[in-house]
């Protein structure tokens, strides 16, 4: 997703863990008895030793409209939540707990999320499935409980949004890597690559089998903020040498890697969570500026693609692509080759809320999605599919083609032990993540060597930055740096959501944990950017400063008046 909600800056430097979930030591979920099914399943057929085609057999067309669905769920266990949480599952789907919801719509998938959101009936509700590790990995275990025993059997796809940097879901207990642009400043894809690899075996041991990443899109304007330092940055080519390297890292732990925002949400600065974004690109422009990650992501085996609610002129004008069959059809799956999983975007989303849930679950499937994810109203979207099927505005043979691609994702992938839960956060993958934290940092003003400060200094920030103000100077006081309170040279600190009226004029030093290009408008003597507020990036921050380390990286976007890196190469 572009981010489930459009939330206040703060909330995506460090996503809410709001309080509204059960306690995170409540037991493994105890097995729930068996509920009933939607509607009878049709009789099955003998095995035939494809667990594809057995479990499709014992699916009914209710069945079939259910594996199609991936929406969240309140609460944080899967067979009991708060007061809270039910009343909000009770406003999605008629339920109390997520294990109910499966097992009444027989789901495909359900996505794990950390955000505020507003019902069918219009209520607002907080909600968490996320408070650290060992909770998320029991709620896992319940869901999949759950979805064993609906017709098919088949296991669920638990998705989530972990892109780290400003988009994370889970916080608490987990090895951070630093943002996509970190990855892209340090143009090293094998440091990439390694640091996935550590992401995913952390996933996989909480029970996440799809992550919605890496984001694929190409930078453009410097005011698109809403992908901002979550594209590896401005240069298509690069980016598609990047992509490849998350996919491979993420999807060799066992983690499925999900690319998005297809076709592409980097030339835009509308933001599709409050309207339609239009990109006016030529094609002849999208092919170059945005096509070769997404085809370096396919090629590289990435199990599921992302549509974006995006106006993509020069390849279907006037309509979103996530309901293009021009775009999610004849270039996804025709130029691109694309076998695996095509999932929307969020259906709550407004360019997707223009149709009525069981007509815009029709029209997205008709143009080529395989999976819905996050519908406004579950009910809705899987009757108004089964009413498709019923009036032939949906062909029965494209709901099972999608049904076929969602279980050969989840049935057909080789077999994997899942690594423990103690291993999420453990020192060895802070090891495998911290070369590309270092390898990112960039002086875009300044000195190149030695200390880049000497005497007491002090670190500021805006509120909100009060976790990274802390962690960076404990890293400076490690890297043997005297940090006071107040004085001494000053550590302005600026992050995602900053604007020059933010920048402090007295600052020796300013960092920025974002996209740089606020540091064009800093009138300090050095100007850092880490593009991350990572324990690692800002450790790394702090051994530049010390002058314990050089900085290597090179900023992946042009920033006003500044080079690429002040340092030579």
């Amino acid at each position: 997703m572009a981010g489930v909600m459009r939330t206040a800056r703060a909330a995506l430097v460090v996503p809410l863990l709001l309080a509204a979930a059960a306690c995170s030591d409540d037991p493994a979920p105890a097995a729930a008895p068996p509920l009933p099914s939607v509607s009878a399943p049709p009789s099955p057929s003998a095995a035939t030793g494809d667990p594809v085609a057995d479990a499709l057999a014992r699916m009914s067309d209710a069945d079939l409209a259910g594996q199609v669905l991936m929406p969240y769920a309140y609460g944080s266990a899967a067979t009991s939540v708060d007061k809270t949480s039910a009343a909000g599952n009770q406003g999605l789907a008629g339920v109390d707990t997520p294990a109910e919801m499966i097992a009444k719509f027989h789901l495909g998938g359900l996505i794990l999320v950390s955000f505020t959101a507003q019902d069918p009936t219009g209520t607002t509700n907080p909600t968490t499935n996320v408070e650290n590790p060992k909770q998320v990995r029991a709620l896992t275990d319940g869901l999949q409980a759950a979805a064993a025993r609906t017709p098919g059997g088949a296991p669920l796809m638990i998705g989530i949004d972990q892109e780290y940097g400003v988009v994370t879901r889970v916080t608490n207990g987990v090895t951070m890597l630093p943002s996509a642009m970190a990855a892209g400043a340090a143009a090293q894809p094998k440091l990439t690559e390694n640091a996935w690899r550590a992401a995913g075996e952390e996933l996989a041991a909480m029970g996440v089998t799809v992550d919605f990443a890496p984001v694929a899109d190409t930078l453009g304007p410097p005011d698109n903020t809403v992908i901002g330092s979550r594209a590896y940055g401005s240069d298509a080519e690069a980016n598609a040498a990047q992509v490849s390297a998350a996919v491979r890292g993420l999807q060799g732990a066992g983690v499925v890697a999900g690319l998005k925002h297809f076709p592409g949400h980097g030339h835009t600065s509308g933001d599709s969570h409050d309207s339609l974004p239009v990109v006016t690109q030529s094609r002849a422009d999208w092919e170059t500026q945005d096509l070769p990650p997404f085809r370096s992501g396919v090629e590289s085996g990435a199990g599921v693609v992302m549509s974006g609610h995006l106006d993509v002129q020069g390849l279907d004008k006037g309509v979103p692509a996530t309901f293009s069959h021009k775009v999610m059809t004849e270039e996804l799956r025709g130029r691109l080759k694309f076998t695996g999983v095509a999932v929307t975007d969020a259906m709550n989303m407004p360019p997707a809320m223009k149709w009525p849930p069981g007509e815009a679950a029709v029209r997205a499937l008709n143009a080529g999605n395989d999976m819905l994810l996050m519908p406004p109203d579950i009910a809705a979207a899987r009757d108004g599919i089964v009413a498709g099927l019923k009036d032939g505005s949906l062909k029965r043979e494209r709901l099972v083609e999608a049904v076929t691609r969602i279980l050969t994702l989840k049935l057909r992938r080789p077999a994997r032990s899942r690594p423990d839960v103690a291993t999420v956060g453990s020192p060895a993958h802070a090891a495998a993540v911290a070369p590309l934290a270092a390898a990112a940092v960039t002086v875009l003003r300044g000195s190149c060597a030695g200390p880049l400060l000497t005497g007491p200094v002090s670190v500021s920030a805006d509120g909100v930055r009060e976790t990274a103000k802390q962690t960076l100077i404990k890293e400076l006081q490690a890297a043997g740096v005297k940090v006071q309170p107040s004085g001494g040279s000053v550590i302005r600190l600026v992050g995602y959501g900053d604007k020059p009226a933010d920048l402090d004029a007295t600052a020796a030093v300013t960092i920025a944990m974002d996209t740089p290009h606020l540091l064009a408008s800093s009138t300090s003597k050095t100007l850092i950017a880490t593009y991350s507020s990572s324990r690692l990036s800002l450790a790394a921050a702090a051994r530049v400063i010390a002058g314990r380390a050089k900085p290597t990286g090179r900023s992946p976007v042009s920033v006003a008046g500044l080079p690429a890196t002040a340092c030579a190469a």
